[in-house]
């Protein structure tokens, strides 16, 4: 089912991109991408917007220090994400140098009831909402993964 379009408007207000890793050192080894990964084709970043409520039992916490936190905790297990892409002789590989992965804290003065009841792809306002950061576009040499928590007022 399509969304209808919206002519929401709001301002988001980011703070600065910052590379977060992982929490203690990791192993820096190259880890060759299986064959279906190294597809031509497989080369792009997919964005997703997941929205949840604020839990009241979570009081003052900033919810962005939270998830900060525990990505850094599980990059220690996922690490070869905390590294860069690199061309290979035979196949891409994952250069697992620990750099880390991309981080943004943003607000919006929208509450998520503006959005609608249900949503569905293709979502309203996707490019207010996810921030291109400047040279963050490629596969090879960027961080793998790009985080942005916004907080929407309710």
């Amino acid at each position: 089912m399509l969304q209808p379009t919206t002519s929401l408007t709001f301002v988001v207000r980011r703070q600065a991109p910052e590379l977060i890793a992982p929490a203690i050192p990791t192993p820096h080894e190259l880890k060759p991408l299986s064959d279906i990964d190294d597809q031509e084709a497989l080369r792009y970043h997919v964005p997703g917007i997941l929205m949840y409520k604020r839990d009241p039992k979570m009081g003052d916490t900033n919810p962005a220090s939270v998830i900060r936190d525990a990505l850094a905790k599980l990059l220690v297990f996922y690490y070869p994400f905390a590294g860069r892409l690199k061309e290979a002789p035979e196949k891409m590989v994952v250069d697992c140098t620990g750099e880390g992965v991309l981080f943004i804290e943003a607000e919006a003065d929208v509450t998520l009831k503006q959005f609608g009841e249900v949503l569905h792809p293709p979502f309203p306002c996707l490019e207010e909402l996810l921030y291109d950061v400047p040279g963050s576009g490629g596969i090879v040499d960027s961080p793998l993964l790009l985080i942005q928590v916004k907080l929407l007022t309710y």
